[in-house]
């Protein structure tokens, strides 16, 4: 005898189709009311309940993404650091001097805040200045615009 020449003893059962009927009662073995029970039943995909969560307003993505972006941060020892006295601070000259980089290709927002000592009279121009370093930039002959 070989392995092709092989047959089964006896037939292979078939799969009991439940929910038709029959000798299995008056419920068919699928229990009394509810989703599972009925024919053609559909289980609700995970995904739909994602969906159904999300806001359903016009515009919602759009609003989402338009955030102004918010500005480079330096602070006054970083400036005494790189620019000598009498030099003009501005986004180029700070682009070209390494302290900030483009962001999606522009120059960025910049502001200095006036944490630590400067003792080098700069011409700080086209950035945001905090209070506390204005005063600091003009005690040493320093100018804002």
């Amino acid at each position: 005898m070989q392995l092709h020449q092989l047959r089964p003893k006896h037939k292979s059962k078939k799969k009991k189709r439940v929910g038709r009927g029959g000798k299995k009662g008056s419920y068919s073995g699928k229990g009394i009311k509810g989703q599972k029970s009925r024919a053609g039943r559909k289980m609700e995909p995970v995904i739909r309940g994602l969906i159904k969560k999300y806001p359903k307003l016009r515009g919602y993505r759009v609003k989402s993404k338009s955030q102004k972006s918010k500005p480079v941060i330096l602070n006054l020892e970083k400036l005494e650091k790189k620019f000598n006295a009498g030099e003009t601070v501005n986004p180029s000259t700070l682009l070209e001097k390494g302290l900030i980089r483009r962001i999606k290709g522009r120059i960025p927002e910049v502001k200095i805040l006036g944490k630590d000592k400067i003792t080098k009279a700069l011409i700080v121009e086209g950035c945001k200045v905090s209070e506390s370093a204005r005063k600091k930039i003009e005690e040493v002959k320093g100018t804002v615009k």
